[in-house]
């Protein structure tokens, strides 16, 4: 009996174990299914009670590695980066959700429930912060992210950035296999899922009530991506018919009705930041153009800048690209400081910086309503890094004009509305959309990580919680 009741708790391991990790590699990732990242954790939830430590660990360890598995290829293969990276990157869900599953393992034998449903979220949620605050890719990897498209959802992001997302994200399995898993205190169980039922439907009534449309200011922006050479002197051959290419696609925005244009990020390379031809344009055409550009000079070394040409202005808004990718932008010099377009609320910022939470909180912090972004994706990650910078305006409170090679066009207003997008897969693309322009200061901009904090208050108390458990 005890050998057939083995046998049987090894199949639903297993089983176990494959659902789960098909969930975290179809949940997170380039492409996620916001829905599956729901359910990744739970069939493991359900079943580590039942499990030996060491089982459970390993069952872990195999479905959270599928997480980090399933970049392989877009970072070892597209982007070029080291292997040991790649090895982190499946290690690290893996060993989280292992850490995260033994601690709610523990926590459910010494009944202490409420502390299981908040352990799991919380250890998930304080390992993040801590591993993303040292990072040099910012934010890339959190789970938030996968919901993008579930954007009632999403909205306590302006409350609690990201943390909050991935906290209630993986508190609602755990709280459900505390509601259904069998066992005693069947009524103390029932509170804590009915509880977090109730703070659902808090979570849902704001992220709705935020998303009711309000009047606003608007503005019309033109994006615009031509495939080219890479970063081309600009008084080179290549140089001069990219450049010609764009200033007729600005031409053709600028007829539509736009006002500003967004080009994208070191589309030429020039020693000097005043560039006639973009300033001409943007005089004739009655437009702001932002263009990526690489800079090069004597005094400050090559930089990966956005330039914003003004109508009638002697000189370029410059900024200078804060976050620069490991080992592929070494030649670069990183910027420090953050830029507005003069009597506007409009900034600037280069692909990367917004992976990274200080570029939203430093324009929340000037009161930004709307951010230029020009950008250079690998193709695969277009979509990814798009919905990257629309999290930044939900947190921080502002719209996103982001324009990439190699990627998506895309304008988003400061809720996380997809307003326009257009990839440019299949050649030169271009979009136009009239971008609502709202006033929004949100909590995390004012009180930033607080929540990330608190997760790690709860991982302590819930450590605390766990002591005196027995197998």
């Amino acid at each position: 009996m005890a050998s057939s009741a083995n046998r049987t708790l090894a199949w639903a391991g297993l089983a176990a174990t494959v659902l789960s990790g098909t969930a975290w590699w179809f949940g997170t990732g380039l492409h996620p299914q916001a829905w599956l990242t729901w359910l990744a954790p739970l069939p493991l939830l359900l079943l580590a009670p039942r499990l030996r430590w060491h089982h459970a660990a390993l069952a872990a360890l195999v479905a959270g590695a599928c997480a980090g598995l399933n970049l392989w290829h877009y970072l070892i293969d597209v982007i070029g980066l080291p292997l040991p990276v790649g090895v982190i990157a499946a290690l690290a869900p893996a060993a989280t959700f292992a850490l995260a599953l033994l601690l709610f393992r523990r926590l459910w034998l010494v009944r202490r429930y409420a502390a299981a449903a908040m352990g799991f979220p919380a250890l998930w949620v304080a390992v993040d912060f801590v591993s993303f605050s040292g990072s040099p890719h910012g934010t890339f990897g959190s789970l938030a992210y996968s919901q993008l498209d579930v954007l009632p959802f999403v909205q306590f992001a302006s409350v609690a950035g990201i943390w909050g997302v991935a906290f209630l994200l993986l508190l609602a399995p755990a709280a459900l296999a505390i509601g259904v898993l069998p066992g005693p205190d069947r009524r103390e169980r029932l509170r804590v899922a009915g509880a977090t039922c109730l703070l659902f439907v808090s979570v849902f009534k704001y992220g709705f009530a935020r998303l009711d449309r309000q009047e606003a200011d608007s503005l019309r922006v033109g994006l615009v991506s031509i495939p080219g050479p890479l970063r081309p002197a600009m008084l080179s051959a290549d140089g001069q018919v990219i450049l010609k290419r764009y200033l007729a696609a600005i031409d053709t925005l600028a007829e539509r009705g736009a006002q500003v244009v967004v080009v994208p990020e070191t589309v030429i390379a020039t020693d000097q930041a005043a560039i006639a031809e973009f300033a001409d344009s943007a005089a004739r055409n009655k437009v702001t153009i932002a263009a990526g550009i690489a800079v090069k000079d004597a005094a400050r070394g090559q930089r990966n800048t956005a330039l914003a040409f003004v109508p009638g202005a002697a000189e370029p808004v410059i900024y200078a690209k804060h976050h620069l990718i490991p080992g592929v932008e070494d030649h670069y010099q990183a910027g420090a400081d953050y830029a507005m377009l003069p009597g506007t609320r409009t900034g600037l910022a280069v692909c990367k910086d917004m992976d990274f939470h200080d570029t939203g909180r430093a324009y929340s912090d000037r009161m930004a309503k709307l951010l230029l972004v020009p950008a250079w994706d690998f193709g695969v990650d277009g979509r990814m890094h798009s919905r990257m910078a629309v999290m930044r305006g939900i947190e921080s409170g502002f719209a996103v004009a982001r324009a990439a090679l190699r990627g998506n066009l895309t304008l988003s207003d400061n809720r996380g509305r997809i307003i326009a997008e257009k990839s440019d897969d299949f050649g030169d693309a271009t979009l136009i959309g009239e971008v609502p322009l709202y006033d929004s200061l949100t909590l995390y901009a004012r009180l930033g990580d607080w929540f990330a904090w608190l997760a790690l208050a709860m991982l302590g108390a819930a450590v605390l919680a766990s002591r005196g458990a027995r197998d």
